[in-house]
């Protein structure tokens, strides 16, 4: 039986090898009809024998593949039998062919990729062959999809054959066991699993095929949600990236012109620094030169004696030479004790400056090298002048180049040498002689005017060096300044508009997949109300037990992007043991009768607030200990990157044990989404969100609010606010620097510490860091005290 009637035939098979059935497909039409079609391409010419008359069953000759035919076109064809059924409008059903000519495995490999498929595996023998087992193996190996198994019962086998115990298991059940289609906590009733995935199912009486219909509704929600994970992935990881595409721009903008500024003040540093080196050690370049020389001075002239001149024939019988043979002597004797003499003066003057690579050069080197990687210019030229500021520093003394003063005044010095020197006849070239040439040279040389000269020269150059560097920096910086002009737009884009997108695609996504694995859960008793939102009682959801839901309706755009951002903050997060754990959304399309969309966010569901618990009444160490939670789960919140903005009372949930936990995200935003936008509870606002431009320190002065109703043991609101007639008048008393008043119950390190919280300078403010220990340190000293006196009140009263 196929689709209520008899379409295929009953003539049983001797052996698979004499199986020649071909492979079956049985699509929708107006008309019954039947044909040979190569799968997805066009239909044979062929005369079949369902052609010459009115058939019910399929004829026999038709379904078979015929040996002796020679086109192999008619060999891979497959039977298309199109009926009118409704069902098989959106559903096609592929009877394999026989094994020996093509194996299911193969047949399933054809339509995996491109439809989806719910397999049935029909089975007429009390047993799997050694084939079956073989193809099953293969097609768990390969495609891993649940099968529906059916055990054929034999015409009239139930009739006949008792019914078998419910609990056990035939021989077909435990070789499918074997095989890991069917498991130990198998169930055949059709049930649903916990994930929603699709198990293979076995069924072995006729009566429960109607199985089949449930379960090829698991295997298609499985595909749903495979694909509504897939998407939701895709979308989560885009939306990742756009958010830290916002933190690389938001961290650009902000470090890029300080980099400038600090590049042209340590420039500033290290030139003045050098400027008064140059200024300073003209005297001690005088000394030092004298010094170099008297103790240069008989290595010199010993070395000038056994020179060994280049490009002049001495003769050897010591003949005189001619006058410009002398000349060319003379000269490479004084290159020879210049070279030297700047050797060693360069060597001592380096280490005067040599502190100045630690101090400046290698930072400001960094700096120059961040600022110039984002310039597409081949060369960078800032970097160039800096490294000719150094050259000044470190080698002008080093190298005196040709035409330089000073090899000039040597020259002339040198020059007046040889003029004083009388000649009768040109000298012989002889070790003496050149002893001689040294020693008048060296003695001629000033060292006060050589000094004087070098300083000279290291102060031009350097001038030169700092104005070029300042012009290139000047340049530089236009060219920052037009880049991120650029990078502030792209930034205002995909803060106010692609994440925004991005993030309620991602929302929807994981809402179906949230769906089609738990369903839409069931609204009990409300709980609250809020600002944007109504919570309700949810008995169990997901396998979480008990829930809170909160119900929101988003007015508008601005308020999706705005909760699909926090669904996507809250889902990306971490667990961790101060913040209330969401455990999923649902859209409900049909909220209000239809007349709204809503969006159901699951979550743990806690005790109390902590509004309801200090109305109840605290006592001291559980409110502290409640400080320290809420310090710790915001230290939480800044070490994601994120910003909670609404730090209050009944954004903090206390369990039974009086343990806090934080809530409603509904304002948190990693600092580089932030849109200066102003969010909060007017009496938890620091001054500076009505400006626009905050930081992660708006939640330190709103836990300095939450921690004086802490400190206070109430909910009354404090005096400087009570007074205000309304909220404009509440901001105006903030930005004006009104905060709550001391109440005679405040320890002085409390007070200290909630004053220095809600500081009007946000850089004045702790850090949390800082916070936290000194909180402990409070609650150890005060409940220790506190201990130590009901102990000695008890002790007295006995």
């Amino acid at each position: 039986m196929l689709l209520g009637e008899k379409l295929l035939p009953t003539t049983k098979i001797s052996s698979e090898e004499n199986c020649k059935r071909r492979r079956i497909r049985f699509t929708h039409g107006t008309q019954t009809r039947i044909s040979l079609a190569l799968p997805g391409q066009y239909e044979l010419v062929h005369m079949l024998a369902a052609h010459q008359g009115q058939w019910d069953t399929i004829p026999e000759e038709d379904l078979e593949i015929h040996g002796d035919s020679e086109d192999p076109a008619h060999r891979i064809a497959e039977l298309e039998v199109t009926l009118p059924y409704s069902l098989l409008k959106e559903v096609d059903i592929v009877v394999a062919p026989c094994r020996g000519f093509q194996s299911a495995e193969v047949t399933l490999g054809e339509y995996v990729n491109h439809v989806l498929p719910v397999i049935t595996f029909a089975i007429s023998e009390a047993e799997l062959s050694a084939s079956d087992e073989n193809e099953l193996r293969e097609i768990k190996e390969k495609y891993a999809l649940p099968v529906f198994f059916f055990k054929v019962p034999e015409l009239g086998a139930e009739l006949i054959s008792p019914k078998k115990v419910e609990n056990e298991k035939s021989s077909l059940y435990c070789q499918l066991m074997d095989l890991e289609y069917l498991s130990i906590n198998h169930c055949s009733c059709g049930a649903p699993t916990s994930d929603a995935k699709a198990q293979s199912m076995l069924v072995e009486q006729s009566e429960k095929l109607r199985l089949l219909s449930i379960f090829s509704r698991q295997v298609l929600q499985k595909h749903l949600v495979d694909a509504a994970t897939l998407l939701n992935l895709v979308h989560s990881r885009c939306l990742d990236i756009f958010i830290n595409q916002a933190f690389d721009m938001q961290r650009d903008l902000q470090i890029t012109p300080k980099r400038l500024e600090y590049t042209r003040k340590k420039e500033n540093e290290l030139f003045e620094s050098l400027m008064g080196i140059a200024n300073r050690k003209q005297e001690e370049m005088k000394d030092m030169i004298i010094e170099t020389l008297n103790n240069m001075k008989e290595e010199l002239l010993e070395d000038a004696a056994n020179m060994e001149f280049k490009d002049i024939i001495i003769p050897e019988n010591g003949e005189p030479v001619s006058s410009k043979d002398i000349k060319c002597c003379i000269k490479q004797i004084q290159e020879l004790i210049i070279s030297r003499l700047n050797q060693e003066v360069a060597n001592k003057l380096i280490s005067s400056v040599d502190y100045l690579r630690e101090s400046f050069v290698g930072t400001l080197e960094r700096c120059l090298r961040s600022l110039e990687k984002s310039q597409d210019v081949s060369v960078h030229i800032t970097s160039n002048y800096l490294k000719q500021i150094l050259n000044a520093a470190y080698h002008v003394e080093v190298t005196f180049h040709s035409g330089s003063t000073v090899t000039r005044m040597l020259w002339e010095q040198i020059k007046q040498i040889i003029q004083r020197i009388t000649w009768v006849s040109p000298p012989a070239i002889t070790t003496e002689w050149k002893r001689k040439i040294a020693q008048d040279a060296i003695e001629s040389l000033s060292a006060s005017k050589l000094a004087k000269s070098i300083c000279s020269q290291f102060r031009t150059r350097l001038n030169s060096s700092h104005e070029a560097f300042a012009a290139s920096l000047r340049q530089l910086e236009a060219g920052h300044s037009g880049r991120l002009e650029k990078t502030e737009d792209l930034w205002l884009k995909v803060r106010k508009d692609h994440a925004p997108r991005l993030a309620r695609l991602s929302l929807e996504s994981r809402s179906l997949q949230d769906v089609l694995l738990h369903g839409k859960p069931k609204l009990g008793r409300e709980l609250g109300r809020g600002q944007y939102g109504v919570v309700y009682l949810c008995d169990t959801w997901g396998g979480h037990f008990p829930c809170a839901l909160k119900s929101v309706v988003p007015p508008d755009e601005k308020h999706w992007n705005d909760l699909a951002l926090e669904f996507h903050y809250m889902r990306s997060l971490p667990k961790h043991e101060r913040l209330v754990d969401l455990h999923g959304s649902v859209i409900d399309y049909g909220y209000g009768g239809g007349s709204s969309i809503a969006v159901l966010l699951i979550m743990e569901r806690l005790h109390r607030d902590l509004y309801t618990g200090l109305k109840a009444g605290l006592e001291l160490e559980p409110r502290l200990q409640i400080a320290l939670d809420v310090v710790e789960g915001i230290r939480f919140l800044h070490r994601q990157g994120l910003v909670h903005r609404d730090i209050k009372l009944k954004n903090v949930l206390l369990d039974k044990k009086n343990r806090a936990k934080i809530t409603d995200l509904g304002f948190c935003k990693p600092e580089a989404m932030m849109s200066g936008s102003i969010v909060g509870t007017p009496i938890h606002m620091a001054p500076e969100l009505f400006t626009g431009k905050y930081d992660n320190s708006v939640d330190v002065y709103a836990f300095g609010i939450l921690f004086w109703y802490l400190c206070s043991g109430h909910v009354k609101l404090p005096e400087a606010f009570e007074r205000c007639a309304s909220k404009d008048h509440l901001w105006n008393n903030v930005k004006r620097g009104v905060r709550p008043e001391r109440l005679p119950v405040f320890d002085e390190e409390c007070w200290q510490l909630m004053e220095a919280s809600w500081d009007g300078d946000p850089s004045q403010r702790p850090l949390l860091g800082i916070v936290q220990p000194m909180l402990q340190g409070i609650m150890d000293r005060l409940c220790k005290s506190s201990s130590e006196q009901s102990n000695k009140g008890l002790d007295d009263s006995t």
